[in-house]
């Protein structure tokens, strides 16, 4: 069954020295995330990303770790990024990577999307997680 997250996170992201051959055309950064909400949790995270001499076009990758609750479930999971943007138009992807939850994430999947209102971060996480072995509703436990 798909269910839904939403909340606010703070997020910080700190430059890495460019360590690809001496190729500084690609960034290399690290995130801190503090979710609220629903996603009660904390993330850190990698990002490479590349600017290019167009104005409003770029891309980059990351991988986030996520540690903390989910609707009332512990546990751990790992978020993959996909972005791009052309011309100044985002699109953005970023998914659960397939089993990489733990404890009462096990079997985690999902997407989420992160909406941006002047400085205001917030997400919305689409997701579905097995029903646990004693048959509750996770949202019961």
């Amino acid at each position: 069954m798909t269910q839904h997250a939403h909340g606010p996170f703070d997020v910080s992201l700190a430059p890495q020295p460019a360590d690809l051959g001496g190729d500084e055309v690609i960034g290399r950064m690290t995130i801190d995330k503090q979710f609220h909400g629903e996603l009660e949790a904390t993330s850190k995270g990698q990002m490479l990303a590349f600017r290019s001499e167009v104005a409003g076009s770029a891309g980059y990758v990351a991988m986030e770790r996520v540690v903390g609750t989910l609707n009332g479930r512990t546990g751990t999971f790992v978020l993959q990024h996909s972005g791009v943007m052309t011309h100044g138009a985002g699109d953005l992807l970023i998914t659960v990577v397939p089993d990489s939850g733990t404890e009462e994430l096990v079997g985690l999947s999902g997407s989420m999307n992160v909406i941006i209102k002047g400085r205001d971060h917030s997400y919305d996480f689409e997701y579905s997680l097995p029903v646990p072995a004693d048959g509750r509703h996770p949202q019961a436990i």
